[in-house]
């Protein structure tokens, strides 16, 4: 059983690449091994009452030790990309200086496995886990971190970049910013408001010196590596008609998408004056943001992960000046987040609004839905909610390609069920069901859905 209830997806470009996505600390588990330093995250997950129900990533998926297992499961999905991200303490166990070779060879094996199965790889260098050392002389706070980011960068390119045509320097640094370093509800736990502002203008000067490393490391089939940036982006709109929600819903937009996009495409910062920033914070020095822009090299693409939208009102009496209000919708995730499929089109055909030729080739490099999956008495998982939300999806996206957005791949949120941050194991994202207990993989309905609709895309099925 598949639980395809629609016709099939419209016809996507040729060419379109269809992938899945995971990110290390929460799949890999294998923390204490092959010379793997601590992460912020070990040291988060073992601060009590940070993550629900005690969860850690210590185990996670065991990925680490069960890879090619999961590179069968993305083989058997017809998939022709994966994004993976590494594992900066893996790599660089204190975030600087001696290299551990074991490391390395992980992702060495996993990239030419990929290869094999005709997958392409797209790396991801930083999904959250800053190495501890890191974090203990400042984390991203401190203006250091971004040029041991590059080293690290260097190190990774110099190992893989013969095979690895695009890579992603970061991802999702807002989120990292706010939930990490503003409020403290992810590592490394900090609760700074307004003052975790230096994070993401590090993170960013951070991608513009990895970007640099990456394109002078080498190439791959003889072609300079493409670099993009990955952004948790949303379509921001008022609570109300009020003028003050609508005020307030322009300063949300500036910080959670504008500020970390502006800089990259456009070379400046948004106009953040409503919350008392001056045109030229002190912590953007100069000749960052050509840095950042790319000194001429332009973002080869722009990697957007998409959720929901989000509705925003004036907080005058708030510590910040908006507050997001809930989103209905007429059905909801597990996360209790909207289903709503209309706003990645809006997503999508604003950023071409609003950049116009400064925008590069998008990538969706997230999108996905949790829901409490279980496994029947039969082994099966009927993820019929899912299926409808991957449909919806990416008939929004094909719309919004019809309008003239470049987008060039999508990659679902996620192959597997994983360590899901602060809430532990309790929300399922995968296609694929893991049993935390016993490690064992189940391949959803909607994995069958996936499947059969790339296999059309490629000509495979009718």
């Amino acid at each position: 059983m598949t639980g395809r209830a629609t016709s099939r997806l419209p016809r996507f470009p040729d060419g379109f690449v269809w992938g899945a996505a995971t990110a290390s600390y929460q799949i890999e588990g294998a923390v204490a091994e092959d010379g793997r330093g601590p992460s912020v995250w070990d040291t988060f997950c073992r601060t009590e009452g940070r993550v629900r129900d005690g969860d850690t990533g210590d185990v996670a998926c065991d990925h680490y030790h069960r890879w090619p297992q999961d590179v069968d499961l993305l083989a058997g999905l017809g998939l022709t990309g994966y994004r993976f991200s590494v594992a900066w303490p893996r790599v660089v166990p204190t975030g600087s200086g001696a290299v551990n070779e074991a490391g390395l060879a992980f992702y060495d094996r996993l990239v030419d496995a990929l290869l094999d199965k005709g997958i392409t790889p797209l790396p991801t260098l930083f999904h959250w886990d800053l190495p501890q050392p890191l974090e203990d002389a400042g984390g991203w706070l401190a203006r250091d971190t971004a040029y041991r980011f590059a080293d690290y960068a260097a190190v990774v390119a110099g190992r893989l970049g013969d095979r690895v045509p695009r890579w992603v320097t970061l991802n999702e640094p807002f989120i990292h910013m706010a939930l990490g370093y503003a409020f403290g509800s992810h590592a490394p736990g900090r609760a700074l408001l307004l003052d975790a502002l230096p994070a993401g203008h590090h993170q960013l000067l951070g991608h513009g010196l990895a970007a640099e490393a990456l394109r002078s490391s080498g190439s791959a089939n003889g072609r300079r590596p493409e670099v993009l940036l990955t952004n948790n982006l949303t379509p921001v709109a008022p609570a109300s008609d009020d003028p003050a929600d609508a005020a307030a819903a322009a300063v949300y937009d500036a910080l959670h998408n504008r500020f970390f996009t502006d800089p990259v495409l456009l070379g400046r910062y948004p106009d953040l004056s409503a919350v008392g920033l001056p045109e030229m914070p002190p912590w953007v020095l100069d000749g960052d943001l050509a840095t950042i822009s790319g000194r001429g090299h332009h973002l080869d693409g722009l990697g957007v992960n998409y959720y929901n939208p989000t509705h925003v009102a004036a907080a005058p009496d708030g510590p910040l000046p908006f507050a997001p209000v809930r989103v209905e919708a007429p059905t909801r995730t597990g996360f209790d987040w909207p289903v709503l499929p209309g706003g990645l089109h809006d997503l999508l055909t604003g950023l071409r609004a609003r950049y116009g030729r400064a925008l590069p080739p998008v990538w969706v490099t997230e999108n996905g839905c949790s829901y409490p999956d279980v496994v029947a008495p039969d082994g099966t998982v009927h993820d019929t909610e899912r299926i409808a939300f991957l449909d919806g999806h990416l008939r929004a996206l094909h719309a919004a390609i019809a309008d003239g957005v470049d987008v060039r791949g999508y990659y679902v949120w996620s192959l597997l069920d994983n360590f899901e941050w602060a809430d532990g194991y309790s929300q399922r994202f995968g296609l694929v069901h893991v049993d935390f207990e016993t490690l064992a993989r189940t391949p959803k309905d909607s994995y069958a859905w996936l499947r059969d609709e790339v296999a059309a895309q490629r000509g495979l099925l009718p």
